[in-house]
């Protein structure tokens, strides 16, 4: 018997042009997403899949008001539309049922089947088609006509069907099977209970920490988030019916202007095993004090001093910084990049592993870099005036602002949050570093 298992879900806090799902798990069957929300302006929503903004969409409509009844048809779009006459309103929350079909294979186009209504509007239903034969690893939603941001407390569910044929031996987190492993993804705490003795692999992410804020009236640049902590464990011996304790860390908050530090991300822990570090904060622009980059998995970038030290076995240090840039954090694989001049350094690269590459195979959330899967990438140094600010470190780090917020890092990969920067000539800017990506703990173990 199929079933729905919650992936994750998105509920807004202030109006958002935008809301993403990416490195999604690829072993369903279907994806089904529930959205319930408004625009600013009466707006159609638009879905984008895997970046693709190529007129490679088309939709076929049947739509009713209650009076009157309409169709369509839409070719060579730049996206799927939903809800074209149930739309989506100002004042009416209205609510998508959207269907998206055998999203993972990597041999035929892909279905979506979406049916919307608005209590003042009417209702539609809409098949969608995706020309493309790539898996389905990101959607992109957003306002297809106009670009009206989504309103405030707009919620965004995605759900994966998990077929029949999976027989899991342990319960807790997202069940999913491939390459004849079932493996279970906690993307929040929970347990996991065998209900038969296991010989498990265990991959354990800690929560990425927040980049620095900036003052416009401030000196100098704030350093990158470092990523949280990265943990394999092979060959595990678990014991039936008994429960292990799963803790996933969250990421830090980004600092702001000079009155906010930057915050670490928490730990991630299976079971007794070795705790895993949350990443290191990266520090606010330099004012009045020197203050080096957070320690953390892996340490915060620096301004105008030594980045933070990274965990022995789960990261490396932040970047230093002996001028007005500020050095990027460190990430799983690599060291933050440090600075000399008013650039800001690049978040150091995330681990790999074949573990990494697996789960990131089967189950998604590790980003895919030529050829390869990667977890807690460091978030990026913020630059000073004219310099160039820091890329985000290949693993879902977050690149630094330019005279705007740090890009937060990706959620369940501990990749560090960028940091804030100033442009030169750009006028006044307090402006926040992004937050740290959340941890993720990964069960594998024989089907």
């Amino acid at each position: 018997m199929s079933t729905y298992e919650p992936i994750v879900t998105q509920t807004l806090g202030s109006a958002a042009s935008s809301v993403t799902f990416s490195s999604i798990p690829q072993g369903y069957t279907d994806l089904v997403l529930v959205i319930n929300g408004a625009f600013s302006t009466a707006e159609t929503i638009g879905i984008q899949y895997n970046s693709d903004t190529g007129s490679n969409y088309s939709s076929t409509i049947l739509a009713g008001s209650g009076s009157s009844a309409s169709s369509g048809r839409n070719s060579s779009q730049t996206g799927l539309t939903i809800g074209t006459n149930g739309y989506f309103t100002t004042t009416i929350i209205a609510n998508s049922l959207i269907q998206i079909q055998n999203y993972s294979n990597t041999t035929t186009f892909k279905t979506t089947l979406s049916r919307s209504n608005n209590a003042s509007v009417g209702l539609d239903a809409i098949v969608g088609l995706w020309r493309s034969t790539s898996a389905i690893n990101s959607i992109k939603l957003y306002g297809f006509y106009s670009g009206y941001n989504f309103a405030s407390g707009s919620t965004f569910s995605l759900y994966g069907i998990a077929g029949g044929q999976i027989t899991a031996k342990a319960a807790g987190g997202i069940v999913t099977t491939s390459g004849g492993y079932n493996y279970h993804t906690f993307t929040s705490s929970g347990k996991f209970v065998p209900s038969e003795n296991l010989t498990a692999d265990i991959l354990v992410v800690a929560g990425g920490g927040g980049g620095g804020g900036y003052l416009s009236s401030g000196y100098r640049a704030s350093g990158g988030g470092g990523a949280g902590g990265l943990l394999s464990f092979t060959s595990q011996n678990l014991t039936a019916n008994t429960g292990y304790g799963v803790t996933v860390g969250g990421g830090g908050s980004g600092g702001y202007r000079n009155t906010s530090q930057a915050a670490s991300g928490t730990h991630s822990k299976f079971g007794t095993l070795t705790t895993v570090v949350g990443g290191g904060f990266g520090v606010n622009q330099y004012v009045t004090t020197v203050i080096l980059g957070g320690n953390g998995g892996s340490g915060g970038g620096g301004a105008f001093a030594a980045g933070g030290a990274g965990t022995a076995g789960q990261g490396n240090n932040g970047g230093s910084s002996t001028n007005d840039g500020a050095g990027g954090g460190g990430g799983a694989g690599a060291a933050g990049g440090s600075t000399t001049n008013t650039n800001g350094g690049n978040g150091g690269i995330g681990g790999t592993s074949s573990l990494i590459n697996d789960v990131g195979t089967a189950v998604g959330y590790a980003v895919l870099s030529s050829g390869n899967y990667y977890l807690a990438g460091g978030g990026g140094g913020g630059k000073y005036a004219d310099g160039t600010q820091g890329t985000g470190g290949t693993g879902g780090g977050g690149a630094a602002g330019n005279n705007s917020n740090g890009t937060s890092g990706t959620s369940n990969t501990g990749g560090g949050g960028g940091a804030a920067s100033f442009a030169s000539g750009q006028g006044t800017v307090n402006a926040t570093g992004g937050n740290g990506g959340s941890g993720i703990v990964i069960i594998r173990y024989l089907a």
